[in-house]
């Protein structure tokens, strides 16, 4: 049985993934950049619960189609910067998800999350001031093709794949 925490995500389309590793290749400090782009929905769950997890995953991923999503807006992080994601569907699976693991979700899992994909972080606050002005000029709302979801080990640094689903739903 493993003991690192399980991390769950959302997966992205090939072009926004593509599109997302780029931006975050350009602008996230580099000795801190090991992770692809991505979207959690939980960043700890309790890894002796993964039997129960998996079959969760399954079964939301089986019932789902891929939920429309919306690239909203820029955010400032204080010391990164992020873009927002508006996607009620993934919001409602995720709210479905936690109230299945009820009772074992960290006090930051158990937060209403802030979907987004995450460009730079814990750089100097000057500078992602610097990088928020900037991408906030050109931006424009667009689609963001949410295609599955993946599990993850958290093992402090690097994650390591466990598993992906998806959707393949009409709900």
């Amino acid at each position: 049985m493993d003991n690192a925490p399980i991390i769950i995500t959302a997966t992205m389309g090939k072009a926004d993934q593509a599109w997302a590793d780029r931006m975050r290749q350009a602008h996230f400090p580099p000795e801190r950049n090991f992770l692809s782009a991505h979207i959690t929905l939980f960043h700890h769950l309790p890894p002796m619960h993964w039997p129960e997890i998996k079959s969760r995953l399954s079964s939301l991923a089986r019932e789902n189609a891929a939920p429309k999503a919306m690239l909203s807006d820029v955010m400032f992080l204080g010391r990164g910067v992020a873009y927002r994601i508006d996607c009620p569907d993934l919001l409602m699976m995720r709210e479905e998800l936690a109230d299945d693991l009820q009772g074992l979700l960290t006090p930051q899992d158990q937060a209403k999350p802030r979907l987004h994909i995450t460009v730079q972080n814990k750089e100097e606050p000057a500078v992602a001031k610097a990088l928020f002005a900037e991408l906030l000029s050109d931006f424009e709302p667009r689609p963001i093709e949410i295609n599955g979801l993946a599990a993850h080990y958290y093992r402090g640094g690097p994650w390591e794949f466990i598993q992906d689903w998806k959707f393949s739903g009409r709900r």
